[in-house]
């Protein structure tokens, strides 16, 4: 058995029993050095304790597990599924008039359609003749008549009348059906409306990650999960409906901001309904469920190639779980450390009821001695009560020393070089060739394994020790593919493969890592904070992919610095593997501190050395 958190001193009187671990380490600070050696023989009961009692991981756990994570699927396809919703056919120039014959090298034609399939830009003009025996020069943008012009000839006009499109272009629809790019004529001088939406989208995640992780902390993680959820299901159908451009935009930015929401608060959520024994695998799976939802987005592209009912059909995916999220309780480390002790004690007891179990653990038991006679009437209370600290909940908690922000700025950085890796190397694979939908499905399929790899390192060696090592690994990879001969593609693709796969364990790793290193009391601002860096990496990626223009490996350059820096600062981390989440800032900020060994501490001893047999126990 692992030592076990502690809760967060309540409003009033009510406090919950320090941990013998927390208690050594406010002993040797010396700030309350005698109210902790009068507590160092009281029997430590906390929340964590729930989970030996009743289970780690059993059939109440499951079942919220799946359920919550089934949602999960709806955040992979929306941030996705831009992909095809934003794509740009190939497309000419709409010639004037009526078009009688189509030349284009040496291939002729009675439309523009026919010969849209076989048309490169750039790579000679497209002459037409309308009914009126005029010949149009055709490209992208402009079209252009000749004066006195040759027959009917592909020869470049010397002497000719260049004009802009005036909003007609023809697009080849044998893959796009209809997009929006086809709908609103996103071409030309309006192409950076449709580049826009993606980066728009992710302003909304950014924002959105901040915003409902701040709101999960203070309301509670159930109501902000099935607002989100209903928010996805209504906005996702609604983007389908958009009348113009910049309805769509709005709405594509709402819906960022509730999927964001969703993906923030949820990996909170299943975090603090898992044991230890479990609490590694079932984070890091979320993350596959996500990779589900891509692979979603890449087989309903492949079947539906018209936007509105491609968007409708992935906004409905996922639309069963609306119907029993209002069952989903709230976390028992959140009533705890809110006083809701009625309600905490609800829910054990119907914990052990669903997993066939009889709950021996009662709320009073974690309680600190002189208040058990309370119990009763604590347990009577149905107005929740702020814990005193809620005024001072913002993101400013996360530098509440030097120690503490020494840590936010190292775990803000793997977010950021984790996002920006990931897309990076994502936005490259493009290059690869083959069918753009199984590349996608591809794409996602792929991160599964990754994860796998990550859950098993995670739970042997440590967190610490498999974030470190995997940002250090895709530094190497990136140099490496710098100094790869440009005619080995075989392998430069094997090394950017590679670089992926190890960006996407220190990716996936990190939200469980941020659950870990912070206190419940701004848990879930931490990973929103987190998630929100992470957005400005995944905006700033295709920003670093143009950098490729100038030099073609500059953006390996600048992942592979960054993430080797980054992988050399986790290093100086605390290890969270087989410890206890904490509930208490100065909890979380004793983390990987080493215990020593004064007159004050030498109490505490034996418990310690019993605590540390337990987690080598639970660690083997």
């Amino acid at each position: 058995m692992c030592t076990p958190p502690t809760l967060t001193p309540l409003s009033g009187s009510h406090r919950v029993i320090l941990s013998v671990e927390a208690l050594g380490s406010a002993a040797r600070e010396g700030e309350t050095h005698r109210h902790h050696e009068a507590q160092t023989h009281r029997p430590t009961m906390t929340v964590e304790r729930i989970f030996d009692e009743i289970g780690h991981f059993k059939r109440f756990q499951a079942c919220l597990y799946f359920a919550a994570a089934f949602q999960v699927i709806a955040c992979g396809i929306h941030y996705l599924a831009s992909v095809f919703l934003v794509q740009t056919p190939n497309f000419v120039c709409g010639g004037p008039g009526n078009i009688t014959e189509v030349l284009y090298g040496n291939l002729t034609a009675s439309s523009l359609e026919d010969i849209l399939p076989i048309f490169k830009a750039g790579t000679g003009p497209l002459v037409v003749t309308t009914g009126g025996g005029e010949q149009w020069q055709l490209s992208r943008c402009h079209s252009a008549t000749g004066i006195n012009p040759q027959p009917f000839t592909d020869t470049l006009y010397t002497n000719k009348t260049v004009k802009a499109c005036e909003g007609t272009f023809v697009y080849d629809l044998t893959e796009v059906h209809q997009s929006i790019v086809t709908d609103w004529d996103l071409v030309c001088e309006k192409e950076w409306l449709a580049k826009l939406c993606q980066p728009t989208f992710m302003l909304g995640v950014l924002i959105g990650a901040l915003v409902f992780g701040d709101l999960a902390d203070r309301i509670g993680r159930v109501k902000i999960m099935m607002f989100t959820s209903l928010c996805q299901f209504v906005l996702g159908v609604s983007v389908a409906f958009s009348g113009n451009y910049y309805i769509f935009v709005v709405l594509r930015f709402l819906l960022a901001m509730v999927s964001s929401g969703y993906l923030v608060v949820v990996f909170v959520y299943v975090t603090e309904f898992t044991g230890i024994k479990v609490r590694t695998w079932t984070s890091m799976h979320v993350h596959a469920v996500f990779a589900v939802g891509i692979m979603v987005v890449a087989l309903v592209g492949y079947l539906v190639r018209v936007w509105w009912i491609y968007q409708i059909i992935l906004s409905t995916c996922t639309s069963p779980f609306l119907l029993f999220c209002w069952k989903f309780p709230e976390t028992p480390f959140y009533l705890m450390a809110r006083g809701r002790y009625k309600d905490a004690q609800a829910l054990l007891d119907r914990m052990a009821r669903f997993n066939g179990l009889k709950c021996r653990l009662k709320v009073e038991d974690l309680l600190e001695p002189e208040e058990r006679e309370n119990g009763t009437a604590l347990l009577g209370q149905e107005e929740e009560r702020p814990a005193p600290s809620e005024k001072k909940l913002s993101i400013l908690s996360l530098f509440s020393s030097w120690r503490m922000a020494r840590r936010t700025c190292t775990v803000w950085s793997i977010w950021f070089i984790g996002s920006l890796g990931y897309y990076v190397f994502s936005l490259g694979s493009v290059n690869l060739g083959g069918n753009q939908y199984m590349n996608l499905f591809l794409a996602g399929a792929v991160e599964i394994p990754s994860y796998l790899v990550g859950c098993f390192a995670m739970d042997q060696i440590g967190r610490k020790k498999t974030c470190a090592p995997a940002l250090l690994l895709a530094g190497v990879a990136c140099m490496l593919i710098i100094v790869v001969p440009a005619d080995i593609d075989a392998l430069a693709i094997a090394l950017s493969m590679i670089g992926k796969s190890a960006i996407a364990i220190a990716f996936g790793l990190i939200y469980l890592y941020t659950c870990e290193l912070y206190p419940t009391i701004i848990r879930s601002l931490a990973v929103g904070s987190g998630s929100m860096i992470c957005r400005v990496g995944s905006v700033v990626a295709p920003f670093c992919v143009y950098l490729a223009d100038y030099w073609i490996y500059l953006p390996q350059l600048i992942v592979g610095i960054l993430a080797f820096i980054i992988g050399v600062l986790t290093l100086l981390l605390p290890e969270t593997l087989g410890r206890p989440l904490t509930t208490t800032l100065e909890e979380a900020e004793a983390l990987g501190r080493e215990p020593i060994k004064t007159n004050s501490t030498l109490g505490h001893n034996d418990a310690e050395d019993g605590l540390e047999m337990n987690q080598h126990e639970a660690k083997a």
